[in-house]
């Protein structure tokens, strides 16, 4: 039989299905960087009138709920600050927090390993795999071993890690990556979700609707056998409190629930930022996070467990820390308060770029705003990212941390200027320099003003549909980020004399 991703092969494809729509974009070398830059891969989105109508309703939802489960809370903006301040904390006392967790992490029988990248941590974990001799595993929805590639460098290995969220399941199936941090598959309509299941899903119902209730019901039937016989389950973690080695998932299904208290095995793989001194700081967040990602008042399933308990849960608990570059995200004056991040994901449903177009257009596992500034300091690596805003600011106005996205924005961008002009800045000194004496030119006669706003028309030959895409230097310091709109026929001084003129 045929495998996909270690799932039984197919019955062949629905007579409603359409594969060559269904096909996800495949599974990257590099999770954190694959694909076109940012502006080309986010002009095909937009030529998507399907994908625009999924991300503009699933966002305003989740919008929506947000809002009011917030205006709820007297206290929010305290609260806000209280998680700021906390996340500060965790920051300024990485090393000494680390130590105090792996300390109560082992002292309750649980085992603590560290890895410096994502290399590392797939080594441990499948070597802890193949130890409990199994060749597959069920995982809880975890943000750190999707930009680790945990399931395919598993699947190398002969190991099949089977997804057991609902979304991350649909994602799966369809051999595509997550274009959200909360809902995975949000840019699957439920008709598509259906055809997924019908094409890939080999005991789904032969005569499944695109219900709800019912897409979720076959896929509760296909996961049930796999927690029932998984040895090894693998998850992420939304907090871990260093004073007690306890470690905490929130989510909504119950999936995670499963994993975690069923099988005989836990490897739990989490960024080292994720961490609360104390138990007590678990109260603000618990307040923050469902309100911020979901639109609950609380989550319906928070899990906490403390090493291993005998005869509860798990008899055996692995706990890998991971890096994979947060070190020298902390090293960033300016940039390090994006460790803060709660992978709440509020503020890609405020975006205004992200409603439009998608996150596989950011060509990494954190799209949306969150993912522009924290992608390129993970990676290290020159990118477009930065430019993948409007600055508008509701990116802050939403995150139950404070991180000042739109700032951070701005500094990242003077990089990459300083880094494409050379670190002195001469070249990009020198264009400001001569288009202000321009400017200043121009506008010191109102005749010459009126000339100059005429010489946009000439734009309007090198235009197509209406947007301007590619300017000689140094115009193309603009458009290598952003489209120019057509100038408009007439100016606004030419199209007021002639109303004038008519009186």
């Amino acid at each position: 039989m045929s495998t996909f991703l270690g799932m039984p092969g197919t019955r062949g494809p629905s007579p409603s299905a359409a594969p060559d729509t269904l096909a996800g974009i495949g599974r990257p070398e590099d999770p954190l960087h694959w694909g076109a830059s940012f502006p080309d891969a986010a002009r095909v989105a937009l030529e998507n009138d399907q994908l625009r109508q999924n991300l503009g309703r699933a966002t305003s939802t989740i919008r929506t709920k947000r809002a009011n489960v917030v205006g709820e809370v007297p206290d929010w903006e305290a609260l806000r600050d209280a998680g700021s301040a906390v996340k500060t904390d965790v920051l300024a006392r990485l090393p000494e927090l680390l130590e105090a967790l792996e300390r109560n992490v082992t002292a309750r029988g649980g085992v603590v390993h560290w890895a410096r990248d994502a290399a590392e941590a797939n080594r441990i974990v499948a070597d802890l795999v193949r130890a409990k001799d199994t060749d597959e595993v069920v995982k809880v929805k975890s943000m750190a071993t999707q930009e680790i590639g945990l399931n395919e460098a598993l699947a190398e290995e002969g190991i099949a890690a089977v997804e057991t969220d609902l979304a991350e399941l649909i994602v799966q199936l369809a051999d595509d990556m997550p274009s959200h941090i909360l809902v995975p598959a949000i840019h699957r309509n439920r008709t598509e979700i259906r055809d997924i299941f019908l094409e890939r899903m080999a005991d789904a119902p032969p005569d499944l609707a695109d219900v709800p209730r019912e897409l979720a019901m076959a896929a509760r039937a296909h996961l049930r056998r796999k927690f029932l016989s998984a040895k090894v389950a693998i998850s992420g973690a939304n907090f871990a409190v260093a004073d007690t080695g306890t470690l905490a998932v929130v989510e909504s299904e119950g999936n995670g629930r499963m994993c975690l208290t069923m099988p005989e095995t836990l490897i739990t793989v989490m960024g080292i930022e994720k961490l609360v001194p104390t138990f007590d700081d678990l109260e603000v967040f618990l307040q923050l996070l469902p309100r911020s990602s979901t639109g609950e008042r609380m989550n319906p399933y928070t899990s906490m467990w403390t090493g291993v308990t005998p005869g509860d849960g798990p008899s055996e608990f692995h706990l890998v820390l991971l890096d994979n570059g947060r070190t020298k995200v902390l090293a960033d004056e300016a940039g390090r308060s994006a460790l803060h991040c709660i992978r709440c994901s509020a503020c890609l449903n405020v975006c205004p770029v992200y409603e439009r177009v998608g996150g596989h257009a950011y060509g990494s596992v954190y799209p949306g705003p969150i993912g522009a500034i924290l992608t390129p300091q993970l990676t290290g690596e020159q990118s477009d990212l930065p430019y993948a805003s409007t600055l508008c600011g509701a990116c802050y106005e939403v995150c139950p941390v404070k991180i000042d996205i739109p700032s951070i924005l701005v500094e990242l961008r003077a990089r990459e200027v300083s880094l494409t002009t050379g670190s002195s800045g001469d070249t990009a000194d020198r264009v400001w320099s001569a288009a202000m004496k321009a400017a200043s030119f121009a506008m010191a006669d109102g005749a010459r003003f009126r000339r100059a706003a005429r010489v946009p028309r000439l734009l309007r030959a090198i235009s197509r549909n209406g947007v301007i895409r590619r300017l000689p230097f140094p115009g193309s310091l603009w458009t290598r980020s952003r489209d120019l709109m057509e100038p408009p026929k007439q100016t606004f001084r030419d199209w007021w004399s002639g109303r004038e003129g008519q009186r």
